[in-house]
């Protein structure tokens, strides 16, 4: 891990005029300690590449027998002239036919074998995103007047959370459920819970059907995943019945699993379709939020109140033939990366129950560290599978160097540019994608990335944008955020998508689509009543 003292930064904040005290009537400053995401740039582990290429040459026998088959048969051949060539083969199949028939009966099954063993085309045919009627909208002054009238929380709670809002980047249109924030009982009851996820859930999986005409019952395969509400039956369950699916679907309901179960669900759901061919799979990520309320007052409890807000997303995958010309992406690549064997990162999202016996999610102050820990060690397992030759082998190379000869300069190299010097080459990540969707967790995490990503400020603009306009609807914001860029109609066929999110367990997960054609505007899509407003200034 990184030094304390280099993951903490200074801000000095204005906290207005002082109302009470031998200080009123006089403006009031605080410094306020903040936890960084480690620096990227300082330390890479070997192994974590390693991997990497492990993945790339997962099916690399093809790749390097290919390339030896045409170079023994053009040393046969390329002496030989055009009618030199078509007489010995004539002459070889008048007088030994076996030995033809033999080498293209050699020549099928090798090709048999490849198609039969390689994975299957995963498709995104379509997506959808769940918008919330206007009367779950809610301002962030609307929000503490409903915490306030609810009687739940002392004045001192109800400063943290409106300081915590004033800098989250969540803007003034979030949806909450209004009648969980004013309610002065216990409003985390099960049936609230599935009066929500039923609304969002369906809400999303109808616009879906509707874009896709797929029919319900055409659904071989069914992922759902919500961290918090985990009723029985399932969701999963719950979604079956109400469409009616038919009784061989394959369903699984992933729980406990934070903000990137997302891209755990569409993994689990394309092992599934490599498994099953000629199928259709639903991938739905939600959140509930009116179970996750919190009513206490431990800050650090207290923090999710204040980003998480209602939101779905419902994503149709296929590997069938037919909807090749129809679909919008391809799958290119997973990567998992998962941090629970370290006990400080297994705890640093936590639900428990506070001194009051409220239950709640527990945020540490660790979680900056621990993420940044994460986020380095998928990006780095990503890189080889992704970057550019050029980037790999100048980070490889910069890399082994180090690991090898620590601090000497390399033959040829100024010291200021040598790979032993303090900061090894990092890949620019830019030229591995044309579009990122970074998890819209809240606008310090955003801040820190794009830092150490080194990404500009339009690479980071869809997930800033879904967090004003949406807030942090957990794992289904990077699907918001890819909304985002096909309502601005910025996908181009070719063009590379890289969704990344991250969440409790540890875990940072990755994936990469390649858009299949230029995407059009939708004509169903949570960003069009509003798109031409964005992007917004933040800095006002």
């Amino acid at each position: 891990m990184a030094n304390e003292q280099d993951l903490l930064s200074t801000e000095i904040v204005n906290r207005g005029i002082e109302s009470s005290g031998p200080n009123a009537g006089s403006l009031t400053f605080s410094v306020r300690v903040r936890r960084r995401l480690p620096d990227f740039l300082q330390s890479v582990n070997l192994k974590y590449v390693k991997l990497g290429y492990h993945y790339l040459i997962n099916h690399g026998i093809y790749l390097a027998t290919i390339p030896v088959l045409v170079l023994v048969f053009s040393a046969e051949v390329g002496s030989l002239s055009r009618e030199e060539l078509w007489r010995k083969l004539w002459e070889d199949a008048r007088y030994d036919l076996a030995t033809v028939l033999g080498f293209f009966g050699v020549f099928v099954f090798t090709l048999s074998v490849y198609f039969m063993s390689r994975p299957r085309s995963i498709y995104l045919v379509d997506f959808a995103c769940y918008q919330p009627h206007d009367d779950l909208k809610v301002t962030k002054e609307e929000f503490i007047d409903l915490a306030r009238k609810s009687g739940k929380f002392d004045e001192a709670s109800l400063q943290f959370q409106k300081r915590i809002l004033q800098s989250s980047g969540i803007g003034d249109e979030t949806y909450v459920p209004k009648s969980v924030i004013m309610s002065t009982e216990n409003c985390a009851t099960m049936k609230e819970g599935r009066a929500e996820a039923s609304t969002v859930i369906f809400g999303a999986l109808d616009e879906l059907f509707e874009k896709t005409k797929v029919r319900p019952k055409d659904i071989g395969v069914l992922v759902v995943n919500c961290s918090i509400f985990n009723p029985t039956p399932s969701l999963s369950a719950m979604i079956i019945n109400h469409y009616k699916m038919r009784g061989n679907i394959l369903s699984y309901n992933l729980g406990g699993m934070g903000c990137s179960a997302g891209i755990i669900a569409v993994d689990l759901a394309r092992d599934m379709l490599q498994s099953n061919p000629n199928n259709c799979a639903v991938v739905v990520s939600t959140e509930s939020v009116g179970y996750n309320w919190y009513p206490g007052r431990d800050r650090s409890m207290l923090i999710p109140n204040c980003f998480f807000r209602m939101g779905c997303s419902a994503v149709l995958l296929s590997n069938r033939g037919r909807d090749y010309r129809r679909a919008k992406y391809r799958l290119e690549h997973i990567v998992r990366t998962h941090k629970g064997a370290d006990n400080r990162s297994f705890g640093c999202v936590y639900q428990e129950e506070d001194e009051q016996k409220f239950k709640g999610l527990k945020v540490s102050k660790d979680l900056m560290e621990i993420g940044g820990d994460a986020l380095k060690t998928n990006i780095t397992t990503l890189g080889p599978l992704v970057l550019p030759l050029s980037e790999q082998l100048l980070f490889f190379g910069t890399l082994v160097w180090r690991h090898l000869f620590g601090g000497k300069t390399g033959p040829g190299l100024h010291p200021s540019s040598s790979p032993s010097s303090k900061k090894p080459y990092i890949p620019d990540y830019k030229l591995a994608f044309e579009h990122f969707c970074v998890h819209a967790a809240s606008n310090t995490v955003l801040n820190e990335l794009q830092r150490n990503l080194e990404l500009s400020d339009k690479n980071i603009e869809p997930s800033r944008m879904t967090l004003h306009r949406f807030g942090n609807t957990s794992s289904s914001s990077i699907w918001y955020e890819l909304a985002y860029l096909e309502a601005k109609e910025r996908v181009r066929r070719g063009d590379r998508v890289w969704q990344l999110a991250f969440g409790s367990g540890f875990k940072c997960n990755s994936v990469v689509w390649r858009a299949m054609r230029r995407v059009r505007k939708p004509t169903r899509n949570p960003w069009l009543d509003c798109i031409d407003r964005y992007p917004v200034n933040l800095s006002l």
